[in-house]
C-alpha cells in the first residue's frame, strides 16, 4: 500500500505471505482500507496453516494538503477585466486551464483553481466574478437658452453623477450655452 497519503484520503495495504491475517486495527483479512488523520503505524501478524505467524509494520505518513486562496476583485463593470491570484501551491491549474498563479478574466461566472503543493497533495478554492452592465447616461432639458435665463439639464442612467462643471447632482442650472457633459 501507499506509504504516504494526503490528508482525507485512503489506502489500502494489502498483505501476502500467510493464510489468515489479523489487523491492529481489528479487521481481518489481507487488506485493510485505512485513512489515518495523521501518521499512523499500522501492524499486520500472517499466520501459516500450522499456528507459525511473522508480523510486519508498515508506516502511513499523512500530509497536509495546502491552503489554497484566490484574491482579487470580484465584481467589474462591463469591458473592465480583472486579475484573480491564487497562493498556497507549488503549482496551479485553473478552470480555465491556465497553469499559472493569476488569471485575468472579464466574463461573469464561477472560476476555481487547484494547487498542488511539493508533497503533491492538492486543494481547490473557487471565486465568482459579477459583470454589471455600463450605464446609459443621457441628458435631458433645452438645448438652446435665451441670454440672462436660466434652464435646467437633468441626467438620467446612474445612481451617481459628474458633470462637466464639477456639479455631482443629478441636474444643472446653466445661464450660458455651451457644451455640457455628465458622466
Amino acid at each position: 500500500g501507499n506509504s504516504m497519503i494526503c490528508a482525507g484520503n485512503a489506502t489500502t495495504l494489502t498483505a501476502t505471505g500467510g493464510s489468515s491475517y489479523e489487523w491492529s486495527t481489528g479487521a481481518m483479512g489481507n487488506s485493510v482500507t485505512v485513512m489515518p488523520e495523521t501518521t499512523t503505524d499500522y501492524t499486520v501478524t500472517g499466520y501459516d496453516n500450522y499456528g507459525c505467524s511473522t508480523t510486519v509494520n508498515k508506516t502511513v505518513n499523512v500530509e497536509q494538503l495546502p491552503v489554497v486562496n484566490i484574491s482579487g476583485i470580484n465584481a467589474i463593470c462591463f469591458g473592465d477585466s480583472t486579475t484573480f491570484t491564487a497562493t498556497g501551491g507549488n503549482s496551479y491549474t485553473w478552470s480555465t486551464g491556465n497553469h499559472t498563479d493569476n488569471i485575468t478574466v472579464r466574463n461573469a461566472g464561477a472560476y476555481s483553481v487547484t494547487a498542488t503543493s511539493a508533497n503533491g497533495c492538492y486543494a481547490t478554492d473557487n471565486i465568482t466574478l459579477t459583470v454589471y452592465p455600463t450605464p446609459v447616461a443621457s441628458i435631458s432639458g433645452v438645448n438652446s437658452i435665451c441670454q440672462n435665463t436660466t434652464a435646467q439639464l437633468t441626467a438620467s442612467g446612474g445612481d451617481f453623477y459628474h458633470w462637466n462643471t464639477g456639479s455631482n447632482n443629478n441636474s444643472i442650472d446653466i445661464t450660458h450655452g455651451g457644451n455640457y457633459t455628465v458622466q
